[in-house]
């Protein structure tokens, strides 16, 4: 178990330092997040989290259920560092069984239908 990680029972361990900045991140969502949450996940039938801490990182949203990860990218994510560290962070969640779905800002608002049909 890495350093300063919970885990209880089957859940994914999370860092505990991380919960009140997923709770701001819930508060301060990014345009193409909000448009995702309000528009279509909010409605499905089973529970999404938004903004939940595991491991030592916060996801967009998470499907227990689904065991899914998915992750609405803005520009930021597009350096060499941010591509090698989502590549790192990707690897980390599917190895708890997770899969990982990534999508750009743009392509959330201008495909948001595709992006909703996947």
């Amino acid at each position: 178990m890495k350093k300063g990680l919970i885990q209880a029972g089957y859940h994914l361990p999370y860092n505990p330092k991380l919960k009140q900045r997923a709770r701001t991140m819930r508060k301060e969502m990014t345009a193409a997040e909000k448009k995702l949450w309000q528009e279509y996940l909010r409605y499905l039938p089973v529970t999404v989290l938004r903004q939940k801490p595991i491991d030592h990182y916060i996801v967009d949203f998470y499907c227990a259920s689904c065991k899914l990860v998915i992750e609405v990218d803005g520009d930021s994510h597009f350096t060499d560092s941010s591509i090698d560290y989502d590549r790192e962070r990707t690897k980390i969640l599917e190895g708890y069984g997770l899969k990982v779905l990534r999508f750009t800002n743009r392509d959330e608002i201008e495909k948001f239908r595709s992006v909703c049909n996947l």
